[in-house]
């Protein structure tokens, strides 16, 4: 349990970290959205952040 938290923390701070590099502090606002929409189970706004991640993704 406690390294499948740990897994998590990494694979949210290295994409924290790819999103900042490339996109500055929209990357990580959407970044923190998808993460706060899954953690609040509000499935609405996680998939809406991360559409919009990706297409700001792909135009980088």
């Amino acid at each position: 349990m406690v390294l499948y938290q740990v897994v998590c923390a990494l694979g949210e701070f290295l994409l924290g970290r790819l999103a900042q590099s490339r996109l500055g502090v929209l990357g990580l606002v959407l970044m923190a959205t998808v993460a706060v929409g899954i953690r609040a189970r509000h499935t609405g706004l996680a998939v809406g952040a991360a559409v919009v991640f990706t297409l700001l993704m792909t135009q980088a």
